[in-house]
């Protein structure tokens, strides 16, 4: 029962590394004999494809991500050092030392 665990996840983590380089010892082939390809940098002829168009939104991406979390943050901590002064838990001391 372990050995099959074992076997499972060995082949869940190891799916997509490669099967043969420098001291596996195994050959481009699989083992039924077919040549491995990667058809995401590949065509089905051998071609190798252009890059992806790569699409950037720099200042308004960081402004969409930023702005609303850093409101909603400082939101949550408004209210809770209220909270926190309503139920005198953490409240400054007003000492006089003067």
């Amino acid at each position: 029962m372990a050995l099959a665990a074992g076997g499972v996840l060995r082949s869940f983590f190891f799916r997509n590394t490669a099967k043969f380089g420098r001291r596996s010892g195994l050959t481009p082939r699989g083992v039924n004999g077919s040549a491995q390809s990667r058809t995401a940098v590949t065509s089905t002829t051998g071609a190798v494809r252009p890059k992806p168009d790569r699409i950037t939104f720099g200042l308004t991406r960081v402004t969409v991500v930023v702005v609303p979390f850093l409101y909603l943050g400082t939101y949550i901590s408004k209210n809770f050092a209220a909270l926190l002064e309503e139920h005198e838990i953490f409240v400054p001391d007003d000492d006089d030392d003067d």
